[in-house]
């Protein structure tokens, strides 16, 4: 992918990355995390968030508006390349903290899906079941697997 990113530092087995924000607010830690879902050792979920300073914990719902979310959402696909190189048979899913930063990932995911679609298989998450990605559909949540 060939998208204005940030360096990114990535933990052993690509399941923790942090990279720094630089924009109108400052410099701020962000943090992509991968969590395996309970009894379910192949699926993982995407956090993904600002780092808090005093805690060392992600928070997902900080509002940070440095002026670089394309920058800062082309960093966290690029740790999706990342972690499938270390776990090619993962699954991953990922849902905004919020119904509008859900719409932003779906607007960024239908803006590179052919380009995407290359290495991986994207469905969207309705009520009760996913399909393949569709740009005309509003989605609940996502779900990424390795071609």
């Amino acid at each position: 992918m060939d998208l204005e990113r940030y360096e990114i530092e990535s933990s052993i087995g690509s399941k923790y990355f942090e990279f720094i924000s630089s924009g109108t607010n400052g410099n701020i830690v962000k943090v992509v995390k991968y969590v395996p879902f309970p009894n379910q050792a192949e699926i993982f979920n995407l956090g993904f968030g600002d780092k808090n300073i005093e805690s060392g914990e992600l928070d997902d719902l900080v509002v940070s508006n440095n002026g670089d979310t394309d920058k800062v959402l082309a960093t966290v696909a690029i740790t999706v390349y990342e972690f499938f190189e270390e776990h090619p048979f993962a699954t991953v899913y990922l849902k905004g903290s919020t119904h509008s930063r859900t719409r932003l990932y779906q607007i960024s995911i239908s803006k590179l899906i052919e380009q995407i679609s290359i290495e991986f298989d994207v469905y969207g998450e309705l009520e009760n079941e996913f399909e393949r990605f569709n740009r005309n559909v509003s989605y609940k949540g996502f779900l990424i697997q390795k071609r």
